[in-house]
């Protein structure tokens, strides 16, 4: 059976609310139903898709989340993102992203993929994750 498409990935954090508002106010993906797990989190939406899950740890009482999902619910701040160098997203509006990023003081940095007619714009989420926008240079030319 082939794979489709990716549907979603998950960040394990300590903080749901700052990689919940990373996610909202800087990536620009929508907070949306989440299911009654037994501990806490948030999803995040890209129009009817659910891309990002925010798995919530609570220091005090993990055993939700083991339950769940397994013995691994420890990780302390600096561990970022383990064996996944990065997540991509295709985005738009190069110019605004910029700007909001610079006056949200989120650290970014641009590249333009030779011959592929991208330009990225990358950055770290909460957690260390990498994200990567890419937007099509045929747009920027537009703009």
């Amino acid at each position: 059976m082939p794979i489709n498409k990716l549907d979603h990935y998950s960040i394990r954090t300590m903080d749901v609310a700052t990689s919940r508002d990373f996610y909202q106010d800087v990536v620009g993906l929508q907070v949306g139903p989440r299911p009654e797990f037994p501990f806490p989190g948030a999803w995040l939406y890209n129009g009817d898709t659910a891309v990002v899950h925010i798995v919530g740890i609570d220091p005090n009482d993990a055993s939700g989340l083991e339950g769940y999902l397994g013995d691994k619910a420890t990780v302390t701040a600096g561990d970022g993102t383990g064996s996944i160098d990065h997540i991509a997203f295709i985005a738009s509006d190069i110019d605004k992203m910029r700007e909001d990023f610079s006056a949200k003081k989120i650290d970014f940095f641009e590249r333009e993929v030779p011959g592929l007619g991208l330009r990225q714009i990358f950055l770290k989420d909460p957690n260390g994750v990498t994200i990567e926008l890419n937007f099509r240079v045929v747009a920027l030319a537009a703009e």
